[in-house]
């Protein structure tokens, strides 16, 4: 199809098919119409990107990290020239509006000037002996042949926040990228590669997750892994990842409480939220999701939320004017159905949406749900769609509980104009990341990551990087 590309794996520097020959289809999700055969990587070519990925941590390892920056500085200059051809792939396999899609193609360009310039200062110390003559130096070492695993929402993004941190480090890398949005990967990789990456320092494999996974981290090469995915196949990859003792980041599901005070301009709330919910189609792991209303402007909010809500265009990405994209596949789809249907029995009002949009394409229209359950499936259950649940609350202890109900804690909102309020609900709410008065809280700068069953570690901010070396202590006396 056009301004889309050929879809291939990466091994020893080399784009190519699968040794097997099998393949599986990449679908528009918008007219659900074939955009590609993706080969699938056999065990004969896992094997070799293991092998490759050995060698090209030994020649990546050597460089300087001027060196690795200077690279790694030179891709983001590509990607940013590439933003258009880049941005409309995303589209065309993500669903995405165009507008969205080149954003999040700058946002790649600028993670990876920002783990270049922090790979060089990933200094050591030296520390004074307690004995005379001996001085400890402490050096940070990269640890060695990464597994990167990355899901289908932001298909580009991900990638680059792994494959930056990594590469900054020092480390050499295998990508499992998303079978429904390879092509975002493929064209990143190609612009690290145009920028003079060595063969072997990034592999890219695709197939069926589960077993390519479970195959790589049987091997003695990987040393570290880093996914994005649901709370269910982050625990199965901790368990694996036991057997070799293979260092871990997990950034899993959440479900973003979003307390709104009644000190708020109704308007320049719905004017913040709206935008930030269904942004994505609301597939985002930092959506804001369960709305927590305070009683005085509860009914007033739903009203006026509901309102903006059934006024977003839903259309192909592609298409001038779109305001929301597709699901990203058919099962997301169902997932809404069941949500609706839930939240139905248990009494809650639909205020709008509810249902698919067109009969091609993976389109459901922008929903929102009032007087919803506490216990009910939305509210308990990440949707990762374009749904946006209400309820009312009264007292802010009341709320900080409700809000911390569930054992996922990723990120959280609230919306106040008094600084006593924001101040308690900022300590009280559990959540790897926070936002007042704003749904911008995922920068380059800062850390990415969760608490409670949405996993550990952080990508984002100079802590991204710490993930990838191994401090090493070298006590040194100058003679004996």
């Amino acid at each position: 199809m056009k301004d889309y590309p050929e879809l291939t794996l990466l091994i020893d520097g080399e784009w190519r098919g699968g040794s097997t020959g099998a393949t599986q289809d990449v679908i528009n999700p918008a007219t659900e119409e074939v955009l590609g055969a993706l080969p699938v990587a056999s065990t004969e070519d896992l094997d070799a990107a293991l092998e490759s990925s050995a060698r090209g941590f030994a020649i990546w390892r050597a460089l300087s990290c001027y060196e690795r920056a200077r690279i790694l500085m030179m891709a983001a200059q590509l990607i940013r020239e590439r933003n258009e051809m880049i941005a409309m792939a995303v589209t065309l396999e993500n669903g995405k509006p165009l507008a969205e899609a080149r954003m999040e193609v700058g946002t790649v360009a600028d993670i990876l000037e920002f783990s270049a310039e922090e790979g060089k200062r990933l200094h050591g110390r030296i520390v004074e002996g307690r004995a005379a003559g001996v001085r400890h130096h402490v050096v940070k070492e990269p640890v060695g042949v990464c597994l990167a695993i990355t899901p289908w929402n932001f298909p580009i993004n991900t990638v680059a926040k792994k494959t930056g941190a990594a590469l900054g480090a020092g480390c050499s890398l295998i990508l499992k990228a998303s079978n429904e949005t390879p092509a975002s990967a493929i064209l990143l990789v190609q612009a690290l590669m145009d920028a003079g990456l060595p063969a072997g320092v990034v592999n890219v494999v695709f197939g069926p997750s589960a077993q390519l996974t479970r195959h790589l981290m049987s091997s003695t090469i990987i040393r570290k892994v880093s996914l994005t995915g649901s709370v269910p196949v982050g625990k199965q990859l901790a368990a694996l990842a036991a057997d070799r003792m293979q260092r871990l980041t997990m950034e899993l599901g959440g479900h973003a409480p979003v307390v709104v005070f009644d000190d708020v301009d109704i308007g320049k709330a719905v004017d913040l939220l709206v935008p930030g919910k269904f942004r994505n189609a609301g597939q985002i792991c930092i959506s804001p999701t369960r709305f927590f209303v305070q009683e005085a402007i509860y009914s007033d909010f739903a009203k006026a939320f509901s309102e903006r809500a059934a006024a977003i265009k839903v259309g192909n990405g592609v298409a001038q004017g779109t305001m929301m994209g597709p699901l990203a596949n058919a099962r997301r789809l169902a997932a809404m159905d069941d949500f609706v249907a839930d939240a139905r029995s248990r009494g809650s009002t639909i205020m709008t949406g509810g249902e698919r949009v067109g009969e091609r394409g993976y389109f459901f229209a922008p929903t929102v749900i009032r007087d919803a359950v506490d216990d009910s499936l939305l509210m308990t259950e990440e949707p990762f769609g374009p749904m946006a649940p209400m309820t009312s609350f009264h007292s802010i202890d009341e709320v900080a509980e409700r809000a911390n109900a569930l054992e996922l804690g990723l990120a959280s909102y609230a919306l106040t104009n008094s600084l006593e309020r924001a101040t308690r609900i900022g300590e009280a709410l559990q959540a790897g990341m926070v936002g007042i008065n704003t749904v911008g809280i995922a920068i380059p700068e800062t850390p990415f990551g969760g608490v409670k069953e949405s996993g550990y570690g952080v990508e984002g901010g100079p802590e991204s990087l710490d993930h990838y070396v191994v401090p090493k202590s070298i006590a040194m006396k100058p003679s004996l």
